[in-house]
């Protein structure tokens, strides 16, 4: 379609996987479909009750089918998820209650599986960790598929992508993005459902596909072949752009594949500032699949390996041994870097078999963590008894999250010495010792920071949380989001306190928060002396290349004059324009927010 055919619409959603993408649309029509409501007679009870059985038999055969397929073309990782929707269709919070529903309400399998899909997406919903509230998705999924084989409708049809389409659907089953982004002719996705945890983002960053989830209703304003231009980092579709907006497109494409290919020719560069201060860049990942692209984007080490994803949609918590084997690829992967492995962060509400507790009113400041750990240590021992023996293939690094007070600390470390010396008289080989850190993420443990410092071996700073502490606000609603200010005065002083504590007791500070990856405040964290910076692969580049044409010297006077203001729009107003004046020309598209690739208002 011509682009002049139509007028321009701009979108916009979540940057979930960088990159700059142009191409023709090409809409994935998977709409729920239209699932019919029926009263039955008592003699249709036992029959309704045993076609419900045969599709989920018939769905469970699909999903162990499509795993193998997975597993052999994209590895393990990718295929976890699909297990898990297995697991889902056995769960007895879904099977129990369908077939309640059939035999004491008189209704079809169809309707039952949707009223208990739903039933089961409400409990997601006040869930804190965005991972997991992603998890409302998986429930469609796998109701979707129950009730297409009730139905006797085609599933997991396979569908040809045009070279160098946009993909646009309202949501991505795991298996269709995986296999689509493997084919390797998709320029991008969009879709209007997702965040940064959705399975179609994680998929898209591991094959460094750009991706905009969130995009509202994208899937309806967008029409087969129209001429799509996206921006994968700042969230940003325009739907037949000018001639003039498709030209500032494609000069941000070809930047953008200049700076990758500048990463692969620079990764093993450091990123050092001119006058000789050097900070390790590190990336924060999830799955296996991630470490090849990290590595290619210069990654020196994983700065965050979280954990959270071996609970996901389980009826039973991971095993020792499925600790271990996780671990143990990971550190083998890395081949010596060092890896900083986090332990459990979820509340009780997600750790499969463990008795749900009553909903929390506020489940963010609730028995999340290191809180749950403590109060769970069986579940605990598990996970460290494996850290100890996964340790011995790598450079291992250990870190606590939620820490809030040096009686924590003291207490997750005796439990780490006591399973080391249970697994030592067993026999069990572990690796030497190593360190272990905590990430300081609550206004308390900031505050104490210079005594935990006494005895942690090393600090990261975990910006996401930390800000939404400290400034009072749930980032998640979107009537206080506007107040999430990485920049606000008092953030920037509680940051800069945790960093001279760490500094005073000479261990490493580290930030593996948004606020590390983030361009704008390159300079504001080369100031504050971190040691190390932990993001995505496709930051670690641009960050990079900021941080190597500046000196130290420069950044701190930066900072020194953006505190001296007071308000956060200040603040944030001068040190955009001090980076805009230091990184004119190529390197200012790099800043992020700092510029629009459209020329004005549509």
């Amino acid at each position: 379609m011509s682009s002049q055919a139509t007028p321009t619409l701009r979108l916009t959603g979540i940057g979930a996987s960088p990159g700059v993408a142009v191409g023709h649309a090409f809409i994935l029509d998977r709409k729920r479909i239209r699932t019919p409501k029926l009263r039955l007679a008592d003699a249709e009870v036992e029959p309704e009750r045993m076609r419900m059985k045969t599709a989920i038999d018939l769905s469970d055969r699909q999903l162990a089918e499509l795993k193998d397929q997975i597993t052999r073309t994209e590895g393990s990782d990718h295929a976890l998820i699909l297990e898990a929707h297995r697991l889902m269709l056995h769960d007895p919070m879904l099977v129990d209650e369908v077939n309640r529903l059939i035999v004491e309400d008189r209704i079809n399998a169809e309707w039952a599986v949707r009223r208990t899909a739903r039933k089961i997406k409400h409990l997601f919903d006040n869930i804190p960790d965005e991972y997991f509230r992603e998890r409302r998705s998986d429930v469609d999924y796998v109701a979707d598929r129950i009730i297409r084989n009730l139905m006797g409708q085609v599933v997991d049809e396979e569908v040809e992508v045009p070279a160098e389409a946009i993909v646009v659907a309202h949501d991505l089953p795991p298996a269709d993005a995986a296999m689509m982004a493997r084919s390797g002719r998709v320029a991008g996705f969009v879709t209007d459902l997702g965040g940064q945890t959705s399975h179609t983002a994680i998929v898209a960053r591991a094959r460094e596909t750009p991706a905009v989830v969130g995009a509202g209703r994208a899937s309806e304003q967008i029409s087969p072949g129209d001429l799509v231009a996206m921006d994968g980092t700042r969230g940003v579709v325009l739907v037949n752009p000018s001639e003039d907006q498709l030209a500032l497109f494609r000069e941000e494409q070809r930047r953008y594949q200049e700076s990758e290919q500048l990463a692969l020719a620079t990764k093993e560069q450091p990123a050092v500032s001119t006058d000789g201060f050097r900070i390790r860049l590190n990336g924060n990942m999830e799955f296996l699949e991630e470490i090849p692209s990290l590595l290619a984007h210069g990654a020196e080490g994983i700065g965050l390996y979280r954990t959270e994803f071996m609970f996901l949609d389980r009826k039973t918590a991971p095993t020792e041994e499925e600790h271990y084997r996780a671990y143990k690829q990971v550190l083998e992967a890395m081949g010596g870097r060092p890896v900083t492995i986090r332990t459990l962060d979820l509340g009780g509400d997600k750790v499969p078999g463990k008795t749900k507790h009553e909903k929390e009113p506020n489940p963010a400041m609730g028995l999340r963590a290191i809180r749950y750990c403590l109060s769970n240590r069986e579940l605990f021992r598990v996970q460290l008894r494996a850290l100890l023996r996964a340790s011995v293939h790598g450079n291992m690094r250990l870190m606590f999250p939620l820490i809030c007070g040096v009686s924590e600390l003291r207490e997750a470390r005796s439990e780490l010495e006591a399973c080391r010396t249970a697994l030592g008289r067993a026999g069990v080989p572990v690796g030497k010792r190593f360190p272990v850190g905590i990430m300081v993420e609550t206004p308390s443990a900031a505050t104490i920071a210079d005594r935990l410092a006494q005895e942690a071996d090393f600090f990261s700073i975990g910006t996401n949380d930390l800000i939404q502490y400290a400034l009072a606000i749930d980032r998640q609603n979107r009537e206080v989001a506007y107040l999430y200010r990485p920049l606000h005065l008092s953030v920037l002083r509680m940051i800069q306190g945790i960093v001279t504590a760490a500094k005073s007791a000479n261990i490493p500070v580290s930030m593996c928060g948004e606020m590390a990856g983030d361009p704008l405040f390159t300079l504001v964290l080369l100031a504050m002396g971190f040691d190390e910076l932990s993001m995505t692969s496709g930051q670690i580049p641009v960050v990079k290349r900021l941080m190597r044409r500046v000196s130290r010297h420069e950044a701190v006077e930066m900072l020194q004059g953006a505190m001296e203001l007071t308000t956060a729009e200040e603040i944030e107003r001068y040190v955009r324009m001090e980076m805009d004046r230091r990184f004119s020309g190529p390197e200012g598209s790099l800043l992020s927010g700092g510029h629009d690739v459209e020329p004005g208002p549509l």
